[in-house]
């Protein structure tokens, strides 16, 4: 029996995608990829990466963890809720984003890193 082993790190990423205040970084794994987004204070979904693609709202389904720093998230029906260090998340299609406080936010994405921020065709 062989077992693949593949190990990587961020500080060498597949790919990296640059915003204003912010950039997010892919590892791709087998067929898995791996998001980090991190993301100064100040910057907002809808103005740092939205504006670039066209829309006012993130049509990405998330499923991560918060590894430092704040952020938060607000639905199309108006729910806001604040992530924080050592949460992990589920967020649905639909929503915004914004760093909360004065600190940068840095967060891994297990599932959406992949269409995270890639323009429509």
């Amino acid at each position: 029996m062989t077992t693949d082993v593949l190990v990587k790190r961020f500080e060498s990423p597949d790919d990296v995608r640059v915003f204003p205040k912010g950039t997010f970084e892919l590892l791709r794994l087998g067929d898995m990829t791996i998001g980090r987004a991190t993301y100064q204070p100040g910057w907002k979904w809808s103005i740092d990466v939205g504006t670039e693609l066209g829309s006012s709202m993130c049509s990405v389904e998330h499923v991560g963890m918060v590894i430092s720093g704040s952020a938060a998230v607000a639905m199309e029906d108006g729910t806001v809720i604040e992530m924080t260090a050592g949460q992990v998340f589920y967020i649905a299609p639909g929503h915004d984003s914004w760093v909360t406080g004065d600190e940068p936010y840095v967060s891994l994405h297990f599932m959406g890193a992949e269409a995270y921020a890639v323009k429509a065709k």
